[in-house]
């Protein structure tokens, strides 16, 4: 025998080197290099012997040479390979199984392969991967001819055949398969499905000596060969992830540790590789390289540097020596995309010390310069690449198709950017595969496509998901038609075979198992195929060919193919998110298989370029401006805005530019938000957004608002056109018409804005996505949209369940053959009609992600291996290709993301691929007019009611204080029901959605409070009628006759000369007009009162009311008040939204001295100065006309009046009564014109505002009141006597007409009494006038005689009332009649409580407010007394305490004669400075008349309330409010059933009498019997009438029935007590301490409930479970129908808990840090605006919200003082377990900022709180400050505190800053980043805002 030796050299120098390149090259390089002919490969007959050192080894022949592996050999050995390879051949002799153990790179499998080759073995090959089972290692069965039968798979044909089985991967195996080898491992033994056993070879040659062949055989023992060994590839858990070892398996191999090659042999293996390259990079290069494997590295959690990839890099700078190295090294490992900071700099740390940093001298690929076919090679071609300034020509493969090199594409913009990333690819691409890394949207696929283009190559774009199996990426099975089962190569087999460029787009989604399936694809070239077939690499398969001398189809037969030279793998993936345990998906492994390039976002001034080359047309201006806004988003290391810019990819900006360049008058504020669907933001991103924009300069200018609110947006149809606002398009013909959707759609502006602007994205043919709440009509709107259009529409409904294979294709077996049905998807696709996907956001968006494919490239292949193309020249002549129709749109509707939906964020995953449209519940008018068309017969006050308070209860939802958003879907079912039955009350009615809510007491309390505040009377009985008592009026009396003394002569005519003049105006200024929300409470919620509605004015506390008027509009009625100190206006439409203030303090300004006290009055304007008004400051006789739509104020003066200046020396202690006062009469000032005079002066001043004159009157008499009783007869008093005086004067008052205005005298003469006695008359100046008369029906009944007569009402402080008959008209004398009090009204107010005070010192004299109505209309006077005026006793009973009040009503009502006293509730701060208050009103409210039959008045507090007065109004009002409760008659409820008795109806008759009265029921005979017939009676059927016998049914009344008795309310009271009081034994708290807890404890308690609520159901998600496969019960899986067809047993998946995946990062809480300021300030402005309760509230919020989810959330509370920045109050580890420990913090918090220093720390604080917490491992970071910080006060500029803010951006922290001084703390929020800080201007928001941090950022990824 012939001994061959191959000797393993032991220091072999270059020749040592030149053989060793083959090893670790020969799997990259796809070529090899002829050895050197001194070393052959030792063709070694069979017998031979072959020996490594000492050990010897006997080959034999293989039976199959084809299956024995070649080309792997690497020649000269390198020792350390040598050294494994005698091991392993060591082993080989002992008959022992090996485990090569070692990290990730194709090094083991190199060397067992070369192991195999140099020992002539056959290989069965195996990757596992999570989805293999035991029938891919045992048997498999498949069908023939209608029978099954088991195929032997690797494992048994390894055993049985004596061939080396190679498993690669045995830790991505599932933990239970790999037993199933246990015993063949051990004792190679195994009992096969089939039947058969396997058994060792001694065991059964054994048997054969006693036993014939064929006895064994017909036992059906197989004799494992005893060359069958095991060679198992696997990494080290847990050092790397899956699943360990199995102690049993592990205990039954050999474990040898390859790790990467010694150094020398390594630089070795590289000098050969680049003889040019300088040996000293090379060697930096390798030492950097070893470093980042070393120990040390992976102790910081560096990924290990993939070194087997180091020759390709070699190989690049062997073709382009100036490269930098740092560049190139980035390629295989890119630190930046996937270390943290510290891992960064690590890397960088590194580079520096091998000086591989980027040198000046290495120059950047420029771009591809040209690419040129190589003469006579098929595959590969020269490139030549700009390098610096020079052009370098390369070899590398190139596609199948015809080579075009081009320099632009149609849709491919060429910039400096992707010329470069283009060039670097083409380097890469001649040594191996690639991966793209960016982010959403920024052109990866673009790129690619680009690539492939200029290579030609064809793609094969494969979508990865994240369910994704090994069987989907290489075969899967199908049945062909005669039933037998057979398999399918999947499209990246048949791309290998065919040359082409696979695209595998998501590598980040796929589980990292999945993918190790191909590392030996993308290492050797080699993959083994399930059905056994072999792809090998195309020079090893030329090699097989030539040594084996065999044809093509002889290798075929073998199922052994040639993989194409050209096929390149392209991988695309989004980076990995540094630190998270699921998004980190770039580890170890994967480095080893792709040289990876970033592709970076474009710079601004590519961007430009970009859109402006792909949209010709768009506005440049506008792309400057959202490019800049864009890329200020990208540039911040706020995480918020960061995730903003990922919703505005380049993708989406071409989107929204596409749109400008069709649209140009769109705004880009409104495309922004769009594209970022701002509406469903978190609050934080919001307002990041809303700060961003507007720092950019984009706002929704006022014209676009304007525009929205007033756009009345119309759709119609005309001569097969369909128009939607502007916009237009043809209709479409559809051949299914039934699939047009016809759906009951009422228009409504909002929808209809909603549909123009989805029909504009659907002309530019994008596809588009609705996201909005339930309920919202996001099916109604599309549904109707396609129903405009005329498409046809294809429906699909996903659910959790929805699998990849359920979206495209629905497998079933028919006849045992497998057959497809297509899904909605693909119908419409083939159709081209419209796919409406609804409830996106359920499915996984895992699944969801494959229609990416099928939006971006066209591109989608089906599970039955059809594929669809969007080119029709890429379909023809191929069935099974389907063409995308021009005519196919997808629609997808997806809820918002986040919570209550819980839904996946198909938004974020998919929203830049399609066009977003938010859909809101529709704005108040739109969702009016459309429930006007639900329910026409529903009185429009209740439909107002409910979208009013549906709209708060949104309003509530969008901030966070309720969690449900009530949606338009719920109002329209109460709208129907209202309709269908009109009787049922609203009240009850409404209960149908909120009984929902009845079981959580807070939520309902908040509903209830909501419901009441619209005025819907929830709860409330229809007996509470809480009216004020009605007291008689005293009899009615004629006391006087008003004559007028009759000229006799002219001379005694009292003529009064007039003069006009122009008026001059000064001004105008402008002022801003401010904006408030104004909150109306409807009153009549629980109880029915006069009391209609209330609102607040946001006065401040020192403020002053002084005048409130009303203005009738032609729809609202506008309320106006007066303040004085300072002065303002502001003023209110009712019904209306906000309360406009102006502020006049820069007019009137406030007096040094405080002595003059302005008292200003208002009179409104009407048509056409509507919306103006007129201020008449009444001491220095100031007129303003004032402007409320622009704020304009100008001052009218007119000549000759200059107003007096203030008297200069005014003392404190001057008589304040020489000032006298002018007055303004404003009766007729709706008609422009108003009258001023001086009080105690002699002239009048008629101005008319309109026409810009006045007029001057001249009187013989001193003044003291006007009343303008008509326009042209004025009722004057005269000064000291009182007398009266009636003035007459032309309607127009003309300059040249002296002397036609008249006075005359009005002599009072008392009415004779009889007996010749008269009383004196005491005259009297009437506090009011009325203008009207009174209607005649009026007057008659008010003097109970029927009378036609012009009458006058008016009233004093002697009388309720006064009527004047015949005045002013007739001359003759006129009857008064007067309803006289008891005691005149005290008008001094000396007697009111108020000032008790001043009374000694200070009478004060008249008020200056009369606080007298008259209402003509309902006959009433109406004015506003002091509780002391009031007879309490006669209106309130004795035991009852009456309330307190700000006064009361009077109202005199003339038609009934009663007097009732309306309560006015107490005001709820007066202003402190009491005396200037006494002088304005002698109660605490004004008041003036409100529409037809009411008041209004505005009680010193600024509180406004609206009554109803009139009889008539109350009635109708209660009537409806009666109505809204529902009539509940209290009769029993009935159940009748109706049934025709058979028995005919005879005659009607009424029947016998009964004598006795005894209830009758049925039958014939008896009158007023029930439910009988032919006689008198009730319920039956033909009697003659309704007979009631008065059976009446006894009937509890539904109150007692709901009442529960005393003693069990008693029990239920006491057990709860004592539970309690147990309760604080066990914890040992005393009741008062359990009553102060409680009070911060309630205080936040619904904050508490709802952060609770939401944490809940994100652990609910958290938990919810997968599908598990492969089970044995359970459903089946669609997936696996073929093996159930062929009988296997493991074809089911179960839903189940998914366990984490082995290895991968354990899940860690998120830490949070509270910092709350203790300081001294805190403590001392408590008691101002309550601070430091409010921080304690928000401390106690935090320690009941987080109990029990300590180990999601860890936290600590820290406080900062002037005492230190860092005072402990709860440790994380140390967290309060009940409420007297958490008591003791709030007690600590109180007692520090009691005793502190002064002082302040927010900034150490903030900044240590920031590092303290970033050292602690977590899954995410927050710091919250808590300040009062006033930073000024110590000298810290804002941006300071910005930056402390921002310091880290691993740190979320926030800032909430408790209102400081002025507008310190808005300035302060404006210079900090957006959405980090927020201003409590009212402390009660403290908890309110915390909630709103958690929600949006903490709990948005919990």
């Amino acid at each position: 025998m012939q001994a061959r030796l191959l000797l393993a050299h032991a220091g072999g120098g270059a020749a040592a080197l030149r053989r060793l390149r083959n090893i670790v090259v020969r799997p990259l390089s796809g070529a090899c290099r002829p050895g050197s002919p001194r070393l052959r490969r030792l063709a070694t007959a069979a017998g031979d012997t072959i020996s490594i050192g000492d050990v010897q080894f006997k080959l034999k022949q293989p039976k199959n040479p084809e299956l024995v592996p070649l080309k792997h050999m690497l020649e000269p050995i390198p020792q350390a390979l040598a050294q494994h390879l005698r091991w392993i051949m060591q082993k080989d002799l002992l008959g022992q199984d090996v485990f090569l153990i070692g990290p990730p790179g194709p090094l083991r499998r190199s060397i067992a392969m070369q192991y195999l080759e140099l020992t002539k073995r056959e290989v069965e090959y195996m990757a596992l991967s999570r989805d293999t089972t035991e029938t891919d290692l045992k048997q498999r069965r498949e069908i023939r001819a209608g029978t099954a039968f088991y195929i032997d798979q690797c494992a048994v044909r390894a055993a049985t055949e004596g061939r080396i089985l190679v498993l690669e991967g045995l830790e991505k195996a599932e933990r239970n398969v790999l037993p199933v080898l246990n015993n063949l491992l051990e004792n190679r033994e195994m009992q096969l499905e089939d039947g058969r056993f396997l058994m060792s070879a001694e065991r059964y040659d054994k048997l054969l000596k006693e036993h014939t062949r064929e006895e064994l055989d017909a036992w059906k023992i197989v004799r494992v060969s005893e060359d069958f060994r095991v060679i198992a590839l696997g990494l080290p858990v847990p050092r790397y992830p899956g699943n360990p070892l199995d102690p049993p398996l592990r205990s039954r191999f050999q474990a040898r540790d390859i790790y990467c090659l010694p150094f020398k042999d390594q630089l070795t293996v590289l000098y050969a590789i680049g003889p040019n390259v300088p040996s000293e990079r090379v060697s930096r290069m390798l030492s950097f390289a070893t470093t980042l494997c070393s120990q040390e590295s992976t102790t910081l959690g560096l990924p290990e540097f993939p070194v087997d990839n180091l020759p390709a890099l070699i190989k690049i700078m062997e073709a382009f020596p100036t490269m930098s190295a740092q560049q190139l090294l980035h390629r295989l490992y890119p630190y930046d995309l996937m270390l943290g900071k510290e891992g960064r700099t690590g890397v960088e740390d590194v580079l520096k010390t091998f000086e591989l940093l980027g040198s000046a001298n290495s120059s950047i690929p420029k771009g591809v310069t040209g690419i040129k076919q190589t003469n006579g090679q098929t595959s590969q071609a020269t490139a030549t690449v700009q390098i610096g300034d020079q052009d370098m020509a390369f070899q590398i493969p190139v596609g199948t198709r015809p080579l075009k090199f081009h320099t632009g594409s149609p849709n491919f913009v060429r910039t400096p950017s992707h010329d470069r990333l283009l060039a670097e690819m083409m380097q890469s691409h001649m040594v191996k595969d690639m991966c793209l890394i960016g982010g959403k949207g920024c052109g990866k696929t673009v790129i690619a496509q680009e690539f492939a283009n200029l290579l030609g190559y064809s793609i094969e774009p494969i979508t990865l998901y994240q369910d994704m199996t090994a069987r989907d990426l290489l075969q899967q099975r199908y049945t062909l038609a005669n039933g037998d089962t057979a398999w399918r190569p999947a499209p990246l087999v048949t791309a290998a075979l065919e040359g082409k460029l696979v695209v595998l787009d998501g590598i980040h989604r796929v589980n990292p198992g999945t993918l190790a399936i191909l590392q030996r694809l993308v290492h050797d070239r080699e993959l083994t195929l399930y059905d056994g077939s072999r792809l090998l690499r195309a020079d090893r398969y030329q090699a097989l060919k030539q040594e084996l001398h065999l044809s093509d189809e002889d290798l075929q037969q073998r199922l052994i193919y040639p993989i194409h030279p050209s096929f390149r793998i392209l991988a695309l993936a989004e980076p990995p998110v540094v630190g998270s345990s699921a998004q980190q998906w770039l580890g170890s492994e994967l480095l080893t298989m792709f040289l990876f390039h970033s592709v970076r976002p474009l710079s601004m001034k590519e961007e430009v370029d970009v859109i402006t080359k792909m949209i010709p047309h768009v506005p440049k201006d506008a792309v400057a401006q959202l490019l800049r806004f864009t890329h200020k988003l990208r540039q911040t290391n706020d995480l918020t805005a960061q995730s903003l810019a990922s919703s505005l990819s380049t993708r989406q900006l071409l989107r929204i530019c596409s749109r400008f360049s069709q649209y140009p008058e769109e705004s880009l504020h409104h495309a922004v938000n769009k594209a970022c669907l701002s509406r469903f933001l978190p609050i934080l991103a919001r307002s990041a957004l809303e700060k961003n924009l507007k720092d950019s300069g984009i706002e929704a200018t006022s014209e676009d608002v304007k525009e929205e609110e007033e756009a009345d947006i119309r759709c119609e149809i005309k001569s097969g056109i369909l128009t939607i606002g502007k916009v237009s398009v043809p209709l479409y013909s559809p051949d299914e018409k039934m699939k047009v959707p016809d759906v009951l759609f009422y228009e409504n502006t909002q929808h209809m804005e909603v549909m123009e602007d989805m029909l504009k994205d659907f002309l530019l043919g994008e596809h588009l996505l609705l996201v909005g709440n339930q309920g919202v009509g996001k099916n109604k709107i599309i549904d109707h949209f396609l129903h405009l259009l005329n498409r046809p529409r294809e429906y699909l409904q996903l659910h959790r369940d929805t699998t990849v294979q359920s979206l495209t294709l629905q497998p079933s077996v028919q006849h045992g053959v497998i057959t497809y049905e297509d899904s909605p998807l693909v119908k419409a696709v083939k159709l081209g009609h419209i796919l409406v996907i609804d409830e996106a956001d359920k499915a996984p968006t895992n699944v969801t992600c494959i229609l990416k494919t099928l939006v971006e490239s066209g591109e989608m292949i089906l599970s039955d291996g059809r594929r669809i193309v969007v080119n029709p020249a890429s379909a023809e002549e191929r069935p099974d290709v389907i063409v995308i129709h021009p005519d196919f749109r997808m629609m997808v509707l997806a809820n918002r993301p986040g919570f209550p939906f819980l839904g996946n964020d198909f938004f974020g995953a998919l929203g830049d691929i399609f066009s977003c449209n938010a859909v809101d519940n529709p704005k108040p008018q739109s969702e009016l007019a459309m429930l006007r068309q639900y329910g026409p017969d529903v009185p429009e006050p209740v439909l107002q009611k409910l979208v009013s308070a549906f709209g708060d209860l949104r309003s509530m939802a969008d901030q966070g204080i309720i969690t449900y958003p009530y949606s338009t879907r719920e109002v329209v079912n109460i709208v129907k029901h209202l309709q269908k039955f009109p009787t049922e009350g609203l009240a009850n009615v409404v209960r149908n959605v909120f009984d929902f809510d009845s079981y959580n007491g807070e939520m309902r309390a908040i509903v209830i409070n909501t419901l009441h505040k619209h005025g819907i009377p929830i709860g409330a009985k229809p007996t509470n009628v809480q009216l004020a008592k009605e007291l008689p009026l005293p009899e009615c009396k004629l006391t006087s006759h008003w004559t007028f003394n009759e000229p006799e002569s002219t001379r005694r005519q009292l003529l009064c000369p007039t003069k006009s003049q122009q008026t001059k105006i000064k001004g105008p200024v402008y002022l801003k007009v401010q904006g408030y929300p104004l909150e109306r409470h409807e009153s009549r919620g629980l109880t029915f009162t006069e009391e209609q509605a209330h609102w607040r004015i946001p006065l401040n506390e020192v403020n002053i009311v002084c005048d409130i008027a009303t203005a009738k509009g032609e729809a609202k009625d506008t309320v106006y008040v007066t303040t004085c100190n300072p002065v303002s206006l502001y003023s209110a439409s009712v019904p209306g939204s906000t309360v406009h203030h102006l502020d006049l303090y820069d007019i009137f300004p406030r007096n040094a001295g405080g002595v003059w006290q302005p008292f200003v009055t208002v009179a409104p304007l009407s048509q056409p100065l509507q919306d103006q008004v007129v201020l008449h400051e009444e001491q220095s006789n100031v007129i303003l006309l004032l402007n409320l739509t622009n704020g304009a104020v100008s001052r009218i003066t007119f000549s000759g009046k200059e107003p007096q200046p203030l008297p200069k020396q005014a003392h404190w202690w001057a008589n304040r009564e020489d000032q006298v006062g002018y007055k303004m009469c404003r009766e007729f000032s709706h008609k422009n014109w108003l009258v001023f005079y001086k009080v105690q002066g002699n002239s009048l001043d008629v101005l008319d505002v309109l026409e810009g004159r006045a007029h001057s009157i001249s009187l013989p008499i001193n003044v003291k009141s006007v009343h303008l009783v008509a326009e042209d007869r004025w009722l004057l008093v005269e000064s000291k006597t009182n007398k009266k005086f009636l003035l007459t004067k032309p309607m127009q008052v003309d300059s040249d007409l002296s002397g036609v205005c008249q006075l005359h005298v009005i002599n009072e003469e008392p009415v004779s009494m009889g007996f010749g006695f008269t009383a004196a008359l005491e005259l009297l100046s009437p506090n009011t006038v009325s203008k009207e008369e009174l209607p005649s029906e009026n007057l008659s009944a008010a003097l109970g005689q029927k009378i036609v007569s012009p009458n006058r009402i008016l009233s004093d402080a002697n009388s309720y009332a006064t009527i004047v008959v015949g005045f002013p008209d007739l001359m003759s004398p006129n009857e008064v009649y007067t309803w006289k009090r008891r005691a005149p009204l005290d008008s001094t107010g000396a007697g009111s409580s108020r000032d008790k005070f001043f009374s000694g010192s200070y009478q004060s004299g008249n008020v200056k407010q009369t606080n007298c109505v008259t209402l003509t209309g309902t006959n009433q006077v109406v004015r506003a007394v002091a509780a002391r005026e009031v007879p309490l006793s006669e209106i309130y009973p004795k035991d009852v305490k009456p309330p307190n009040t700000a006064g009361f009503l009077e109202v005199t009502d003339l038609n009934s004669k009663k007097i009732k006293y309306i309560p006015i509730p107490s005001a709820l701060s007066i202003s402190p400075y009491t005396q200037w208050l006494s002088k304005i009103s002698d109660t605490d409210v004004l008041m003036a008349p409100m529409g037809a039959g009411g008041v209004v008045t505005v009680d010193l507090g600024g509180h406004v309330r609206h009554w109803e007065t009139g009889f008539d109004h109350l009635q109708r009002s209660l009537l409806e409010w009666r109505n809204m409760i529902g009539q509940e008659d209290g009769r029993p409820i009935q159940i009748t059933i109706q049934k025709d008795s058979g028995l005919g109806v005879t005659a009607p008759k009424h029947g016998r009498v009964d004598a006795d009265n005894a209830p009758h029921v049925g039958g014939s005979t008896w009158a007023g019997g029930t439910g009988g017939r032919d006689t008198a009676g009730l319920g039956g059927k033909g009697g003659p009438y309704r007979l009631d016998a008065g059976h009446k049914v006894h009937q509890v009344s539904q109150a007692e029935k709901d009442a529960v008795p005393e003693e069990v309310k008693r029990a239920a009271r006491e057990m709860a007590e004592k539970a309690f009081k147990q309760r604080l034994k066990e914890i040992h708290m005393t009741e008062y301490d359990a009553a102060t807890y409680e009070r911060f404890s309630g205080a936040v308690r619904r904050q508490v409930q709802s952060i609770r609520v939401i944490l809940d159901s994100l652990q609910a998600k958290g938990k919810e479970r997968q599908w598990l496969r492969h089970q044995s019960i359970g459903e089946l899986d669609d997936t696996k129908i073929i093996e159930g067809l062929t009988g296997e047993k493991a074809i089911y998946k179960r839903r189940g808990e998914l366990e984490p995946e082995l290895g991968s990062p354990q899940q860690k809480p998120k830490r949070l840090r509270l910092l709350v300021d203790v300081s001294g300030s805190m403590y001392r402005f408590n008691g101002v605006d309550g601070r430091l309760e409010r921080s304690m509230e928000a401390v106690c919020m935090v320690l009941e919200a987080f109990e029990n989810y300590e180990q999601k959330f860890k936290y600590d509370i820290v406080g900062h003082s002037g005492d230190g920045f860092n005072i402990e109050l709860v440790r994380s580890e140390k967290v309060p377990k009940n409420n007297k420990e958490r008591l003791q913090i709030i007690k600590t918090m109180h007692a520090h900022a009691q005793f502190c220093m002064s002082g302040d720390h927010t900034l150490e604080g903030t900044e240590h709180a920031i590092l303290e917490i970033a050292r602690e491992e977590a899954d995410e970071h927050f710091v919250i400050v808590l300040s009062d910080a006033n930073l000024e006060r110590y000298g810290i500029k804002p941006t300071r505190f910005a930056r402390a803010l921002t310091c880290n951006p691993q740190v979320n922290a926030f800032a909430i800053f408790i209102g400081s001084l002025g507008d310190q703390a808005e300035r302060l929020q404006q210079t900090l980043p957006a959405g980090r800080s927020f201003v409590a201007m009212d402390t009660k928001q403290i908890p309110q805002i915390l909630q709103q941090i958690f929600t949006s950022t903490m709990l948005s990824a919990a």
